[in-house]
């Protein structure tokens, strides 16, 4: 089932986020008088086609991976004397600029529109309450505790974890000063801490930003009962059932699974013993432990998990907007998303932000068909990123994309002509080469996780 909700889930979030992209294109330029040839959902051979009464070819191909829009133009044929008003390069650079520029803003504007309905669902957030704070941790240093309340991180109030999570993100890399807001559970004082920052988590690969600070959440107490086991984690490896319920681990008398993790997270690629009850028996069991993350971020990986618990009614928090405060919370959400798509980029370029966080097509596949399968809310939220995502990186200065065309019309809007061909020509090589270097290198990042 799993996999059926990732094909599905894939399909969609590529067919949507590429027809709403060609169509900004297609929308301008047909307001602008040029001619369209074909809108193509896809690449490779057709499985559907139509033609409107413009003579337009509308197109749905076999392979999902994209889209174009293919105007009149004298550089790619032949153009009838009668059309040459219709040919997009005749167009003045002002008319082409905004119909190249049209495709990424109508990923922006779809974005809008998912969290402009997100925000009027609204959706149900554990309150930020710290569980645990780590012995030595930054946090523990800047005076964090357990049971605090976390009410602002990084200068931005939060409502939930996400919201922390978002604004710790947001730090990745950096050498400063993160100030957090915190109260106590029933206490209406708050107060302000700071956390020194020096190369936070940079380069490291797959970061957990609470994890560095040392901070845990609350959760409600859960008994130690096993009830996932990772395939190829170091559990089933060392025996570990479903149903065991585990005593002690590494002398650690267990009871309750936050207990398990705290034990487990600074112990990565130790080899520990495990005692569990099983059928009214005991059993002792030797489990290697694996490692997940690199520097600050390394912790412990033990490959088993448990049955969620019931949350307390006082630690949930509904969040919801009427229509019109909508709006503001999705233009909110779609600029902070935007800008932190455009920070992950520099701090990549600048190795702040291991590239290994690049993701491409296979991590894309999972994570649509897993927010498939978590419900509707969760499938809007993803297709908003992503389609903010194509947004930004349509918009880059690179020739081949959408910004590197924009990039060429105001070079020709500075000089009151336009570059060369061979220049022109020189640069899309260019930007053929990053592009599939790009594309590469994803790829890999994909494998390497799979």
């Amino acid at each position: 089932m799993s996999a059926l909700y990732m094909i599905v889930g894939t399909l969609v979030a590529l067919g949507v986020l590429v027809t709403f992209h060609e169509f900004g294109h297609f929308w301008v330029a047909r307001r602008c008088g040029v001619k369209v040839l074909r809108f193509s959902v896809g690449f490779g051979a057709p499985l559907l086609r139509w033609h409107d009464r413009h003579g337009t070819e509308f197109v749905i191909a076999a392979v999902p991976l994209g889209g174009y829009v293919k105007m009149l133009d004298e550089r790619e044929g032949e153009v009838p004397p009668a059309l040459l008003d219709q040919a997009f390069n005749l167009k003045p650079v002002r008319q082409r600029f905004a119909i190249v520029a049209a495709g990424p803003v109508a990923n922006f504007l779809l974005a809008l529109a998912f969290f402009w309905i997100l925000a009027m669902l609204g959706s149900q957030q554990v309150r930020p309450v710290v569980g645990a704070v780590e012995a030595g941790s930054l946090a523990e240093q800047a005076g964090i505790m357990a049971d605090q309340e976390l009410v602002s991180v990084n200068g931005k109030s939060v409502a939930g974890w996400g919201d922390v999570n978002l604004q710790l993100v947001r730090r990745l890399g950096e050498t400063g000063t993160l100030e957090v807001v915190v109260r106590g559970v029933g206490d209406s004082a708050e107060r302000e801490l700071q956390i020194p920052l020096r190369d936070w988590l940079k380069g490291v690969e797959e970061p957990d930003p609470l994890a560095a600070l040392g901070i845990q959440p609350w959760r409600p107490q859960i008994a130690p009962v096993i009830a996932q086991l990772d395939p190829q984690g170091p559990a089933q490896a060392a025996g570990l059932r479903l149903g065991d319920r585990l005593l002690s681990l590494h002398g650690r008398p267990l009871r309750d699974w936050q207990e398990v993790i705290q034990t487990v997270r600074p112990l990565a690629g130790e080899t520990v013993t495990v005692l569990v009850e099983r059928d009214g028996r005991q059993h002792e069991l030797s489990v290697a432990l694996a490692a997940r993350g690199e520097g600050a971020a390394r912790r412990g990986y033990l490959g088993a998990g448990v049955e969620g618990g019931e949350w307390p009614a006082h630690m949930l928090r509904e969040v919801s907007y009427g229509p019109l405060e909508a709006v503001a919370e999705g233009l909110r959400r779609t600029g902070t998303m935007t800008l932190l798509t455009l920070d992950s980029l520099k701090k990549m370029l600048f190795g702040e932000l291991s590239v290994k966080n690049l993701s491409g097509p296979i991590t894309i596949a999972k994570v649509a068909g897993a927010s498939a399968q978590s419900g509707v809310g969760d499938f809007l939220n993803f297709l908003a990123y992503l389609s903010i995502s194509l947004g930004v990186l349509n918009l880059l200065p690179i020739p081949v994309l959408d910004g590197g065309h924009l990039l060429f019309y105001t070079i020709e809007w500075l000089r009151g002509r336009p570059l060369s061909e061979r220049v022109q020509g020189w640069g899309v090589q260019i930007g053929i080469s990053l592009v599939v270097g790009v594309m590469l290198l994803a790829l890999v990042n994909d494998l390497g996780r799979l």
